[in-house]
């Protein structure tokens, strides 16, 4: 069986639904308190930024900082390098290469904001309290993840990874990036950190447009792992495609308006005390 990779992303793809995927984001950052600057430009950190679509957003609200971006895709830092700069508020973004996994912070941030991300990092609670120690005294800590590994989407695309005919080409990938925890546990462990803690959960019912919208949907996330599996085999690939899609198309089928695709998020906040 092969060894699982790190997969490549295709940041144009998962851009596609840059709409929905950005809702959960202004959800959590109208939640986030105000920060601890006090008379400085806020000094914030976002985790695992992507193509830097979000990292931008973050200057609506605090339109003097000082932002960096991190994320370990060339392919996703390349992309986001457009939005690097000088910002119309007076502050700048740049971004660095990064691997969620074992980011240490090196200065005091005022936020450190993770997208979408740790997902992808096993066990990345155990990071939380060097991160909670690099905030400023009543700086936040924010997180949104997705928990909807247990739905069709998901469970569809784990047991066809785990078919005879698949698992010893995708069948590790199919699982290996599933590391997310429920609400009352980010709630626990920030708590117990010392921080005020908000946590929630929200279900989104999206409603996704054109052909096979599910699987446009997964191809910029979930199948990732599987796609850079399948990456030298062509024939294999498209077969893949082919029978995910056909499973999909049952657990989804298009409604008179599109295509209804629930989505679950986790959320939390974390908030440092005062010093």
């Amino acid at each position: 069986m092969q060894k699982p990779q790190n997969p490549t992303w295709d940041p144009q793809q998962y851009l596609r639904h840059s709409g929905h995927r950005t809702r959960p984001f202004h959800d959590l950052l109208a939640r986030i308190p105000g920060l601890p600057a006090r008379g400085r430009p806020a000094r914030i950190a976002d985790l695992g930024c992507g193509p830097g679509n979000v990292t931008a957003l973050l200057t609506e609200r605090w339109p003097d900082a000082r932002i960096t971006g991190y994320d370990n895709s060339p392919d996703m830092l390349s992309e986001a390098a457009r939005h690097a700069g000088p910002t119309p508020g007076g502050g700048s973004i740049d971004f660095r290469h990064a691997d969620a996994a074992d980011w240490v912070p090196e200065e005091p941030y005022d936020l450190i904001v993770s997208n979408a991300a740790l997902q992808w990092v096993p066990g990345h609670a155990k990071s939380f309290p060097a991160w909670i120690e690099a905030l400023a005294p009543g700086g936040t800590l924010a997180l949104q993840v997705p928990g909807n590994f247990t739905s069709p989407s998901h469970a569809i695309l784990d047991d066809l990874c785990d078919t005879p005919e698949w698992r010893e080409r995708v069948g590790r990938h199919g699982r290996r990036y599933v590391h997310v925890y429920e609400p009352w546990e980010y709630l626990t462990q920030l708590t117990g950190l010392g921080c005020e803690t908000d946590a929630w959960e929200t279900t989104y019912i999206q409603l996704l447009q054109g052909e096979d919208p599910v699987l446009d949907w997964v191809k910029g996330t979930a199948l990732r792992p599987i796609l850079t599996a399948l990456a030298d085999d062509e024939q294999a690939r498209t077969a893949f495609l082919g029978q995910y899609r056909d499973l999909l198309r049952k657990a989804y089928p298009p409604g008179p308006y599109g295509t209804v695709f629930p989505f679950r998020r986790i959320f939390a906040i974390a908030r440092k005390k005062d010093a």
